[in-house]
């Protein structure tokens, strides 16, 4: 009799306590697993190869998972312009309309000269619109592929793993005959990277060259850093002054690189200063300068002064071994605006044809950077 009383007895607190401790731990491990799923999902979310239901995106908690998903990128059309620090826009490498008509004028004058191989491109920042004849095609850079080689040294300055005065210490594997005063110097001589870089530009040392490559981590490293940039035409194969034209790059590498820097996508503000300054080094300006400059009906002799005249300003630095020619630069106009241009010939060597070529090649870009009128000054009240 009491046993059986004793099986009916209620079962008091114990039973629902239970339950409600299974309740939580069940909780608790959902919440971890979901949790562990998120962020395994986290670089697709990012990336937007993945999307979340929108009950999950307005979750406050989301945020400390995955902090970009509050700012989703933008697709590349879109990103024409980044706001600088002062509000002025700055102009991405964002070709989009195609100037046919100079594309074509191009093709022209190139089918006059059928033994010379030809590569042009130029692209208009601040409107998108850009030229292109064989711009993606590799040619034989010569000293152009010093531009690209500059922003690779300034892009380890950004990140602190090179300083601007640090001495770089000639070796005999790194002397390059042809342009330049360092291979003159002992070997052992050291050289501040900032002298060295502006020599690379200013007279095209090419020993200068060298000792920025081997800086960088040497030919293979500084490939990699051109894939990584988009430069898929430029590649450094040989030590300067590479006579036989195993270095490679493309009129529209060379446009690129130039302009990754003006825009800000790779150089903070004062390594773009530097950059500026460097590149303004240039003491030849025979080719696209001299180009520009006929283009817009200068005064022949003194191409910076007569473009300077005008309002405009070209940094730009020249290849010459001979048998290729290249010069690619920034072009600053009257109303702000700017532009990249590159512009690549290869032929027999020293024949003046392939220079010749090369201006021709930019005067005939001339017309397509006008400025456009300032607006009329609004009457007084």
């Amino acid at each position: 009799m009491s046993t059986s009383r004793s099986a009916r007895k209620s079962p008091g607190f114990g039973q629902p306590l239970r339950l409600i401790v299974r309740l939580i731990l069940i909780g608790i491990g959902l919440g971890v697993l979901s949790g562990s799923l998120l962020r395994a999902l986290a670089p697709q979310v990012r990336q937007q190869q993945l999307a979340l239901p929108g009950w999950i995106k307005d979750q406050p908690w989301l945020s400390e998972l995955i902090p970009e998903q509050t700012a989703p990128a933008q697709s590349e059309p879109e990103r024409t312009t980044t706001a600088s620090s002062n509000g002025i826009p700055l102009a991405r490498f964002n070709p989009r309309d195609n100037i046919t008509a100079l594309s074509e004028r191009w093709a022209g004058l190139a089918a006059t000269q059928p033994d010379l191989k030809v590569s042009a491109f130029m692209h208009v920042l601040d409107t998108g619109s850009y030229a292109d004849f064989n711009g993606n095609q590799p040619m034989a850079a010569a000293s152009s592929i010093k531009t690209p080689i500059l922003l690779s040294a300034l892009e380890l300055i950004d990140r602190q793993e090179l300083q601007w005065n640090e001495p770089l210490t000639l070796t005999k594997e790194l002397v390059g005959g042809g342009a330049g005063w360092m291979a003159s110097r002992p070997l052992g001589s050291r050289f501040p990277t900032y002298e060295v870089a502006t020599e690379m530009i200013r007279v095209s040392d090419n020993s200068a060259t060298n000792l920025l490559i081997d800086r960088v981590g040497g030919q293979d490293a500084i490939n990699l850093r051109f894939q990584e940039l988009g430069l898929l035409s430029t590649e450094v194969n040989n030590w300067l002054p590479d006579l036989d034209g195993t270095n490679t790059t493309s009129a529209r590498d060379l446009s690129r690189s130039i302009a990754l820097v003006d825009s800000g996508e790779t150089l903070g503000p004062r390594t773009r200063d530097l950059f500026r300054e460097v590149m303004a080094t240039s003491v030849t300006n025979t080719l696209l300068p001299t180009g520009l400059m006929r283009g817009l009906g200068g005064a022949q002799g003194a191409p910076d002064d007569s473009l300077a005249r005008k309002g405009y300003r070209v940094l730009n630095k020249t290849g010459d071994i001979g048998i290729a020619y290249a010069d690619a630069g920034l072009i600053e106009l009257p109303d702000g605006t700017r532009a990249v241009a590159g512009f690549m010939v290869e032929g027999p060597f020293n024949d003046p044809r392939s220079t010749e070529l090369i201006r021709s090649l930019a005067a005939a870009m001339a017309p397509y950077l006008k400025p456009q009128p300032a607006p009329p000054k609004p009457a007084a009240p």
